[in-house]
């Protein structure tokens, strides 16, 4: 698909701590999103893949709230496998999508086997560099404003 949504934002205030639920959020260019613990770096946006998830619960027979991927975005028919180097748009800010988010132990405290369903084949997400300062908003479109497919 060419267009996906932004279905959902989370902002984790420390490291480990809960995921609070946000309608809008401001990103800062170079650094992340405004209030969130992870500043800096290559991995300063998580993104999750609302169908990813559904099959991931379907398989687990499990309903487990998303936001315990403890990812800041959910985006919806928007398939992010093998985008690194990608650069995608939400609202007014691009991201750079610099590479496959592995799950952790974290994964099975949810759902006990959701570590391993998760590991293969982006199942776990990507995470991304933040190009421009600006706000997004659950409900923003997001699409690929590169014409390229990397692996």
């Amino acid at each position: 698909m060419n267009q996906g949504e932004l279905e959902a934002i989370w902002i984790k205030r420390f490291k480990r701590g809960p995921m609070d639920t946000t309608n809008g959020v401001a990103l800062i260019a170079g650094k992340g999103l405004i209030d969130n613990a992870n500043q800096g770096g290559k991995r300063q946006v998580t993104l999750i893949e609302k169908e990813v998830w559904q099959r991931h619960m379907e398989k687990l027979s499990a309903s487990v709230d998303p936001s315990a991927r403890r990812a800041n975005l959910m985006v919806s028919g928007f398939p992010l496998v093998n985008s690194r180097g990608r650069v995608l748009q939400i609202g007014t800010c691009r991201l750079r999508i610099a590479g496959e988010t592995k799950p952790c132990e974290r994964m099975d405290e949810a759902c006990a086997g959701l570590k391993g369903v998760m590991w293969e084949n982006w199942g776990g997400g990507a995470y991304a560099e933040v190009l421009d300062d600006g706000e997004i908003c659950v409900g923003n479109s997001v699409h690929w404003v590169d014409g390229k497919r990397t692996k």
